[in-house]
């Protein structure tokens, strides 16, 4: 069994760097844009988010579907990388653009350039989250490679996170916010591109699906149907990402409506200021890339199904915690932000490294292998608890008398509060609760790993 090399891991990174400043726009600003920039309605966007997401998850399983049955001398999953990495720039770049259209056509706009990112997206990072699965067979290599995916892709929401208000300070003159918001986002674009043409290069596809295997697409969604541990990861995972994006998609509001300041310091060589969002959003970044390096030798030592279970505990209870906390009580804030990262951090390369399993699983139960419409599942999992997360945000901020660029009710303030703190913590204990059916631990996966090693004729270390 061919130990990964270090440029290796490293080069799978760059391809989650590229894709989190993608994410972390999307779900820490983009909902922030419609309402405050773009000029559509928060319940518009809650809805458009729902319509659009949802189709776009199912677009998930029939891109895995589609990768499994591609075939090149680059591979099943990295070429997909080379074909859609300008598509991906391109399309980034417009869904930050605003149109000189009445509301009516800016809705239409909306609808249509998100949908087709979102499409786009898929085509990207169903393959490459795929590609962690065939790259190596060994399972302590596997959890290490999502653990520098994940390093990577904290690295590349910290750089959005620390820049892009600064950056969009600074293209905007103070008096073009929508220029601004297309130059900031024209910068990333052009990084991803870059980035995904890495990954392409340094990375390599060892494991190939049974020789005698033929393509059934039947039989394999019959296997997946059967596959008790993938539905459970696909909950525990939709579950982690409402957790996720409700924090993320609120933060920014928190810090605008709730605090009586926004500013923190100020920047001197771009003369712009830091907002107390900027440093929150960055802080809890840097805490994931704590809980990330984390994650493999704690589970190493007590398994991974204990360690997420433990991470999404502490983080329900310290998010319900969080509630408390009134805006003087700013230490605090970020301590919390600090400690309830770290949780994050812990649980992200654990999923995927889950997945992996889950597709060897269900090669050794069956005797076939389709790791793309496996892996896809992640990314639906993904969609679907940032769609359900995205959409409660847009909905609750309605509800609640929520209005743009005014001074919120005392209901608004609240209704953003329990976005930052309870309906987060439900999710992390939903997410929890999902683990504790999951059967496929450590010791299990060791047995399926040297049967499966010695149907391919490989050795085993």
């Amino acid at each position: 069994m061919e130990k990964l090399r270090l440029k290796e891991k490293m080069g799978y990174g760059l391809g989650d760097f590229a894709s989190s400043m993608y994410w972390k726009m999307f779900s820490v600003y983009l909902l922030f844009f419609y309402t405050d920039v773009f000029g559509i309605s928060a319940a518009v966007v809650g809805t458009m988010f729902l319509i659009t997401r949802v189709f776009d998850g199912l677009n998930d399983p029939l891109m895995g579907i589609l990768a499994d049955r591609t075939n090149t001398k680059w591979g099943k999953f990295r070429p997909y990388l080379l074909w859609m990495a300008i598509p991906f720039g391109i399309f980034g770049i417009l869904l930050f653009t605003t149109p000189n259209l009445e509301v009516s056509g800016k809705i239409i706009y909306a609808y249509v350039i998100y949908c087709t990112m979102m499409i786009v997206y898929t085509a990207v990072n169903v393959p490459y989250a795929s590609l962690l699965g065939v790259m190596t067979s060994n399972l302590k290599d596997r959890t290490s490679l999502a653990s520098y995916r994940f390093i990577f892709a904290f690295a590349g929401s910290i750089l959005v996170l620390a820049t892009a208000e600064p950056l969009v300070e600074f293209f905007g003159k103070n008096t073009d916010p929508q220029k601004g918001w297309q130059s900031t986002m024209a910068i990333y674009s052009v990084l991803a591109v870059i980035l995904f043409y890495g990954t392409f290069r340094l990375t390599r596809e060892r494991i190939q699906p049974p020789k005698e295997q033929k393509t059934s697409l039947k039989n394999d969604l019959k296997d997946l149907a059967k596959n008790k541990p993938w539905f459970i990861l696909l909950g525990a995972g939709i579950c982690t990402l409402i957790f996720n994006s409700i924090r993320d998609g609120s933060t920014i509001y928190y810090f605008k409506y709730y605090f009586e300041t926004q500013e923190a310091l100020q920047l001197p060589l771009l003369h712009v200021p830091l907002t107390f969002s900027t440093l929150y959003l960055v802080l809890g970044q840097a805490a994931n890339i704590v809980g990330v390096v984390a994650a493999k030798p704690v589970s190493d030592k007590i398994g991974k199904k204990r360690t997420f279970i433990m991470a999404m505990a502490t983080a329900t209870v310290l998010s319900i915690i969080f509630f408390f906390f009134q805006a003087e009580h700013i230490t605090l804030i970020f301590v919390f932000q600090f400690l309830i990262s770290i949780c994050a951090g812990i649980i992200f390369p654990l999923l995927w490294s889950m997945y992996a399993d889950i597709a060897d699983y269900s090669e050794w139960k069956t005797g076939r292998r389709a790791t793309g419409l496996v892996f896809s599942s992640s990314s639906m999992s993904q969609k679907m608890g940032w769609t359900l997360g995205g959409a409660l945000t847009g909905w609750i901020l309605a509800f609640y008398g929520f209005e743009a660029n005014m001074e919120q009710t005392e209901d608004a303030k609240t209704g953003i509060r329990m976005m930052m703190s309870i309906l987060p913590a439900i999710g992390a204990f939903l997410s929890a609760a999902f683990l504790v059916f999951y059967k496929l631990d450590d010791t299990l996966m060791q047995k399926i790993n040297q049967e499966l090693a010695q149907r391919r004729g490989e050795q085993t270390t």
